[in-house]
């Protein structure tokens, strides 16, 4: 990697730290949050704490990150925030008893979905049957004390600090149908005639399919900070250094700046710093991106957690710990994903609205009814039907529905969608921004063209180049072996050339092959075939020249070769109104010839990761909606930053784990079908919840009683239950057209 592009890299994440002399920073890991509504009330207590300039919490990662002014406001003091909002603060030294807490409390919420989805059936069975109301009220009772206990815990957290979510809804709703059959159970008299039926199917139902979309969501949190523990993961545990003569194995941990450090074939390279002596290639693809492995000699610089290929060398250790170029990837991937806004649901961002006109709506209907001389019965049923028929069953049916088969019908086409979030953001995206190596290209080098310079026949070309490679370690070797096999001939010596290629005594003949200035400083005569070489660097290829007793005979082209569908795959996302960008670490001139073999015209090249990150910030700042398309660690930082991440199903895991998508087989036209995928869920969700609201809007009059006396059997909760799982059935219909797509 150039040194320039080292220095630009080391500037970029020296001034992300960069914070007022008047603030600090710290980092709270907190405990008790289920949704992004508790999220918000974290930040929104936090930021009217007077001393925080800013607080930004990360639901995936369960963690506040507050920037405040000393003196102003204590650690302490933002603790107690957490704290008074209602939600725990995990100090480090408990994280490892909280994450076993949440693990055991997935398993409790998984026990609970079994029973709640087994009592609800026995239930609904019961509709069929003539079933005594006591056994259907010892039934309901543990569902709706037990499995549904999470909803009354979130109500009362979030209505007691002046806000309402979907917990609210579901404990509002659910209570209704339990208690009023609870009631009639207990005390059937009370009600006459009138609404003689029981409504426990409804309760449980509500909470078990509920339940299912909380396990579901169980499943998939936590994924994005898992990206975060495989980065570390990455780094070597121990380094090999040189300390008062001697080499010692030494923790990562404990290598000094100054520290001379050994690195043989084949190992991690611990940390950062430039090479004091020796040569060899290193495989930096993790971290630039390029296919090629890179040469290093005295001088180069070199990258911790990258990998040493071929030969053995010394470097000085200069950036350790947290200042090395994968702790700053971290970082990026951390901050990326704090940033990065959750959408919620317009359920949710309705509820705090909704349920108080319900709950106002039902007070209002008693009290209308019971001041005209109606009754206290009569006046309690109207009440009563208002709240089940505002039940929020359609209105938690109407996202969950949709993603479900949506994801479902994703994950047929080889499309993995990580949650109705993502889809809703796909559906929105407007600029899709292309890794190149192993995205757009292959991401190994291949043999591309064969020249024959003086009339042998291309394959005697290759022969000889293979049988010269057949004993050479470097990484080009294996392309040219995988093109030519071993070549046929007998190699009676080899010599390997550092930084130049490799010669040997094959057939008789004395085989040079390498770059042009093993040639000329061997005294070969080049003729015209510099040119031809050029000509093939424009199209993104590197020349090798082979040369036989002293005579040019041939080039040989290697290159990152292009995946068969991605022209294919370009043109149609550029048909369905996409602007196209392509990202990579790669030199200038094999970027534009990619780029213009698969008709991309935006293209950025010789980014780092941090580069990368930036020019989708950049996009995203022109009020772009980005989706990133990549497959290698270094791609994850931006992987994150975009709205969405599209993670190549044959690529890293740090990138997988850091996205929305993965495209399990790896071809890039899935990314068209993913973001079509995204169009349609939207749609449907959007016309699910339409029907949901529309329905409470006109179904809550009705319950009331505005149409009474004509139309008094809209007065029954039976009717309004009946109203109330039509809507339900018309949503899971709705979303199930989706199977179609």
């Amino acid at each position: 990697m150039p040194n320039s592009q080292q220095v630009e890299y080391n500037k970029s994440m020296s001034n992300k730290d960069v914070k007022s002399t008047n603030t600090t920073s710290c980092t709270i890991q907190i405990g008790g949050m289920t949704c992004g509504a508790c999220s918000a009330a974290v930040e929104r207590a936090l930021k009217k704490k007077p001393g925080v300039v800013n607080a930004n919490v990360n639901l995936a990662a369960e963690k506040a990150e507050i920037v405040f002014t000393p003196g102003l406001v204590s650690i302490a003091d933002l603790k107690d925030v957490v704290v008074d909002a209602g939600y725990s603060v995990v100090e480090p030294s408990e994280a490892d008893k909280e994450k076993a807490r949440r693990e055991e409390e997935s398993k409790g919420l998984k026990v609970k979905l079994i029973v709640s989805l087994a009592i609800s059936g026995l239930i609904m069975l019961s509709m069929f049957i003539d079933t005594p109301h006591y056994i259907l009220l010892i039934l309901a009772t543990p569902v709706q004390f037990w499995a549904g206990w999470r909803f009354y815990k979130g109500s009362y957290n979030t209505l007691s600090h002046g806000s309402a979510n979907m917990d609210v809804l579901i404990a509002t709703g659910t209570s209704a149908a339990y208690l009023y059959s609870a009631a009639l159970t207990i005390f059937p008299g009370w009600f006459g005639s009138i609404g003689a039926a029981v409504y426990f199917d409804t309760s449980t139902m509500i909470i078990a399919l509920i339940l299912l979309g909380k396990f579901l969501e169980e499943r998939s949190k936590g994924r994005a900070s898992e990206a975060i523990k495989r980065l570390m993961k990455l780094s070597p545990k121990t380094a090999r250094v040189v300390r008062d003569g001697s080499e010692l194995d030494v923790p990562v941990e404990a290598v000094l700046v100054g520290d001379i450090v050994v690195v043989r074939p084949g190992e991690k390279i611990p940390v950062d710093g430039p090479v004091v002596s020796g040569y060899s290639n290193v495989d930096e693809a993790m971290i630039t991106g390029e296919s090629m492995p890179v040469e290093k000699k005295e001088g180069d610089r070199v990258i911790g957690a990258t990998i040493n290929l071929t030969g053995s060398f010394t470097f000085r250790a200069e950036r350790v710990g947290r200042d090395t170029m994968l702790a700053g990837i971290i970082k990026l991937v951390e901050e990326a994903q704090g940033k990065k806004a959750p959408i919620q649901r317009l359920a949710d961002k309705v509820a705090g609205v909704f349920v108080p006109v319900v709950i106002v709506a039902a007070i209002i209907t008693f009290g209308v009814w019971y001041l005209s001389g109606a009754g206290f019965s009569f006046s309690l049923l109207a009440s009563i039907s208002v709240l089940i028929i505002a039940c929020p069953c359609a209105m938690g049916l109407a996202t969950p529905t949709a993603i479900m088969v949506g994801t479902g019908r994703g994950a047929e086409k080889g499309i993995i969608i990580r949650g109705g979030e993502v889809l809703e953001r796909a559906a929105r995206v407007d600029t899709v921004v292309l890794d190149k190596t192993g995205t757009i290209t292959e991401g190994r080098p291949r043999v591309t063209d064969v020249v024959d310079l003086v009339g042998i026949g291309s394959d005697t070309v290759l022969a000889l180049a293979a049988s010269v490679e057949s004993l050479s370690e470097h990484p080009v070797a294996k392309a040219v072996l995988d093109a030519g096999g071993e070549g046929g001939f007998v190699v009676e010596a080899f010599t390997a050339l550092p930084g130049y290629g490799a010669m040997g005594r094959v057939g008789g003949s004395d085989v040079m092959l390498g770059n042009e200035r093993l040639m000329r400083e061997k005294g070969v005569d080049m003729g015209d075939a510099p040119k031809r070489a050029e000509a093939l660097a424009g199209e993104g290829k590197t020349a090798i020249f082979v040369a036989r007793d002293g005579a040019l005979v041939g080039i040989i082209a290697v290159a990152d070769t292009i995946k068969a569908g991605s022209k294919d795959a370009v043109s149609r996302l550029k048909a369905m109104g996409y602007e196209v960008h392509m990202l990579t670490g790669d030199s200038d001139a094999v970027a534009r010839a990619v780029a213009k073999s698969v008709g991309i015209d935006n293209v950025v090249s010789g980014v780092l990761p941090d580069g990368k990150e930036r020019e989708v910030e950049r996009l995203q700042g022109m009020g772009r909606v980005v989706a990133m398309v990549g497959d290698g660690i270094n791609d994850a930082p931006a992987l994150v930053r975009a709205d969405v991440g599209v993670a190549i199903g044959a690529g890293a895991d740090i990138a997988i784990e850091a996205s929305d998508m993965t495209l399990v087989r790896a071809e890039l036209g899935d990314v068209a079908e993913a973001f079509r995928v995204g169009r349609h869920t939207l749609r449907v969700i959007k016309q699910n919840l339409f029907w949901a609201f529309i329905y409470n809007i006109i179904g809550i009059p009705l319950a009331a009683g505005v149409l009474y006396p004509a139309y008094g059997i809209l007065l029954k909760p039976v009717v309004a239950a009946a109203a109330m799982a039509m809507s339900s059935v018309s949503v899971v219909t709705n979303s199930l057209r989706l199977r179609r797509l």
